[in-house]
């Protein structure tokens, strides 16, 4: 019940410090995230012309103790709990070369029906007899537990492009984090990393739309920042996250 696979950290995969881009690291969870569905016979291609649903990540947190580098190889390991009536969590753990645990994450995903773009039950696709592969969870945690404890202030906006959307139509979870990750100079990139980065996708965003990015601060002394993105032409709220940074070399 667990798959796993080996990636080498690329030149594409990282940013100006030589370490792998969160927004990178997103798209191999989502890459092997669809291989193991597959091996369930849950793959993107197959839900849709049998059902008409497609996946859609709505909460995701995670863990990072070490960032891996360019050149290095990691393995990335996932598995998936039993589902809930609604939701399929989903787990990884990236382990270095030397088999030792640098990041941890948990997901939750959910069934959209592609043409009314509503939620179905996890029972469209499953039955009730699916194993639970009894694991335990990468991180014990409740995801969307967090909310903004001060002031928003407004950090830039975005229009939503053709690179931007992936195979749903829709805004790609990595690149609402790098859009979060833009609300950082690259002056603070070098004097912090991220810890922990917990993100709750709370509407879908389309090609044309723009976003708007605030952030709020007041817990900077704890090293916590709140950043939300509220859709514009939508009028309605996008995604909120929540980062827990480290100073480098502390």
């Amino acid at each position: 019940m667990v798959h796993e696979k080996l990636y080498d950290v690329e030149l594409s995969d990282v940013d100006f410090q030589y370490h792998i881009k969160l927004s990178a690291l997103a798209n191999k969870f989502q890459d092997l995230a669809n291989i193991a569905s597959q091996a369930l016979g849950l793959g993107f291609e197959t839900i849709y012309k049998a059902f008409g649903v497609v996946w859609a990540l709505v909460r995701m947190r995670v863990d990072i103790e070490r960032l891996p580098t360019l050149g290095e190889t990691i393995k990335i390991q996932t598995w998936a709990p039993k589902p809930k009536s609604l939701q399929f969590d989903r787990d990884f753990i990236v382990l270095d070369e030397n088999g030792d645990i640098i990041i941890r994450a948990v997901s939750a995903w959910v069934l959209i029906d592609y043409q009314s773009r509503r939620i179905r039950k996890a029972s469209t696709v499953i039955h009730e007899d699916y194993q639970d592969p009894g694991l335990e969870r990468a991180i014990d945690c409740v995801l969307g537990r967090f909310k903004a404890q001060g002031e928003l202030n407004k950090k830039y906006q975005k229009v939503i492009g053709y690179s931007d959307i992936d195979l749903n139509g829709h805004l790609n979870n990595s690149k609402y984090v790098d859009f979060i990750m833009d609300c950082f100079s690259l002056e603070e990139h070098q004097k912090y990393r991220v810890k922990s980065l917990e993100v709750s996708f709370v509407n879908e965003a389309l090609a044309g739309d723009t976003l708007t990015m605030y952030e709020d601060r007041s817990r900077m002394n704890e090293q916590m920042v709140y950043i939300e993105g509220h859709n514009e032409t939508k009028e309605q709220s996008s995604f909120r996250s929540q980062l827990r940074l480290t100073t480098i070399n502390s």
